[in-house]
Formats: structure tokens, sequence, C-alpha cells
């Protein structure tokens, strides 16, 4: 099935800044792309030159098919945005707000759309309300609102739930889950990994303008992450020569073992048999696997399992795959 968005060679340079770097990526139809990164790696500015907001230095991005290059309107009509700034004009309600945007894409008022995005961002009581009147998480709501009152097919969430309660990311996960379920397409920026493990289907890795990887997140976190087991003692111990051959360690006190499951050595299973065989005093045990907050964090620092620079997978059109280079001082990109 074709991508709905087809993004080659990708470059926007600020002067001497450059905040993309060669970035090709393919997102599908239907899918949750998760973009992540830390701040100022590329992220906003890549979805800007998407949508319109960013004027590229060179590369071409085709939307549904369309290279903006040679159509810059007609495939946009299909995309929505969820901005991380507030931009609406505070002087209209909650309900103008979402039946002029419908007018900016040339939808006729629609007050059955309207109604349903007011009851599944539970704005409902606001309706009527002067924009300006607005909470900050209930702002919030109605840009997401906003991005989606005309039904469009691919949909950029650009730090959705930043400032918002508990309650509202909740609400925003479930309804997200509904888009995909109806085709929609997503892509999500968020530094709330929980978020991004949640919700993505697949990964992309961002930093410094360059694209480091792309890949199934279930995938990302079998080849990046890693098991730990963290053992306490109810009294100082002494390892058997076995674990530490391993590379087991204990705590400055003795009380403590924390042991990294890692290719080529025994297994959790394996070590706490042989714990339990040596009759040590276990006093807590407690297994944990790699988050995707974890795994970020190997990335963007160059380590995998080993201790080395992980071998990523390429985005489209790169030649080969790569490894992480995160040595080049920061850009400073959006």
């Amino acid at each position: 099935m074709p991508a709905v968005l087809e993004i080659r060679n990708l470059v926007k340079k600020f002067g001497s800044l450059t905040a993309l770097d060669s970035v090709s990526l393919d997102i599908q139809p239907g899918e949750i792309f998760g973009l992540l990164g830390p701040n100022g790696a590329g992220k906003t500015t890549l979805i800007g030159a998407v949508c319109g907001l960013v004027k590229k230095t060179s590369g071409s991005v085709k939307l549904f098919g369309i290279d903006l290059d040679e159509d810059p309107v007609t495939p946009r009509f299909q995309l929505g945005l969820v901005p991380q700034e507030i931009n609406f004009d505070p002087f209209f309600t909650v309900e103008e707000s979402l039946q002029i945007q419908l007018g900016y894409y040339g939808k006729r008022s629609d007050p059955a759309r309207v109604a349903e995005l007011l009851t599944a961002l539970n704005l409902q009581e606001k309706a009527t309300a002067p924009t300006r009147a607005l909470s900050g998480g209930m702002k919030r709501r109605l840009l997401i609102a906003k991005a989606l009152v005309h039904r469009p097919r691919f949909v950029f969430l650009d730090e959705p739930t930043a400032g918002v309660d508990v309650e509202l990311r909740r609400d925003l996960w479930s309804y997200v889950q509904r888009l995909k379920s109806e085709g929609t397409t997503i892509v999500l920026t968020t530094h709330n990994l929980d978020e991004a493990e949640e919700l993505a289907d697949r990964v992309g890795i961002i930093n410094q303008g360059r694209l480091l990887l792309v890949e199934d997140k279930a995938s990302l976190i079998r080849r990046f992450g890693e098991r730990s087991l963290e053992v306490r003692f109810s009294r100082p111990v002494v390892l058997p020569e076995a674990l530490i051959r391993a590379g087991a360690a204990l705590g400055e006190l003795g009380t403590a073992l924390v042991y990294v499951e890692r290719q080529g050595r025994p297994s959790l299973v394996e070590v706490l048999r042989v714990l339990y065989d040596a009759g040590l005093p276990l006093a807590e045990v407690v297994t944990r696997n790699s988050s995707l907050e974890d795994i970020l964090l190997l990335v963007l620092r160059g380590k995998a399992k080993d201790g080395s620079a992980p071998t990523v997978h390429p985005a489209p059109g790169s030649p080969e795959p790569q490894k992480v280079d995160v040595g080049r001082p920061n850009s400073g990109a959006a």
C-alpha cells in the first residue's frame, strides 16, 4: 500500500543552522507513528515543512501521492495539526471557532460534527463560552477539536497533552485509538514516553536534525530492551563464584544485587536459581523490563546493550544501515 507521506532527503537550514539534515521517512496509512527526540531535535520543523508552515531548503515531500512542490494546496485539505502554541481568536466562542475552522477547509457548517467533538473532548459545557475565558487545559482541548473538525485523513499531534491534566490525557488516548480504528493516520510527538509506548505502532527517533532510527515499536523494545533483576538480602552476603564470573556484583553494603540480562550471560531465572540453591537470605526480588524511555536514552547516547554504538534501521532512501552518531554540537533545531 502506498505511503500516505513520503519524505526524501529533506533539508531545512536557517542561515548556518541545519534544522533538518537529509531526513527521509515514509508514514503508512492508518498507523500511529511516534516521532521522538529531545527539545530542539527538529520534530516541529519537520511537521512545519509538511504542513506548509516552514519552507524547506531542499528535498521532496509527497502527501497522498502528490508532490507538494507541484500542488501545495489540495493534499493539505486532508491534514489536521494540533500545534504546541495556542493559536485561536480569543473573541469567538468555542462553537464559533470550530465552525470557522470548517470554513477554512472549504466545509459547510456542521453542527453535528461540532457537537460530537465537544462531547468527545468534554467541552460541551464550554460551547458558548468565549475562548479567552478557557483554562489552559480547555484551550488545549479546543486546539485538538480544531485539528479534527474537518475530518482529516492525516493528523499531526505535536505535544497534544503538554500541560494538561491526567483525565484529558486518558480521554485523548482513547480518542486517538478511535481515530486509528476509523482509518486516520496519526503522527504523534511527545515527551511523555508512556504516551508513545501506549499509542505508537512505529517509532522514529530524531536528534540534531537527523533521523537516527525508524522501527516497529515492539521490535525496537525487543532489540534494544534489557531485562534486569534487583535483589535485596536481609543481611550482607557473599555471591557464589558462578555469579561473579557472570558479571554480577553486590552493592557496597553487600545487601543488594542488580543484574542485567545480556547475550552470553545467564538468564534471570538461572541467576535466581543459583541464589536459591546457595541458600542466600532473599528479602525482596524485583524484575524490570526496559521502557521506551530507557531505549530512547540509549539511542541518543549511542549505546547498545553491549555498550557499543547501536546499529539502527535506516530510514527510506538511506543507502545502508548507519551507526548512531551523537557527537555533533547541538543544532538547536525546534
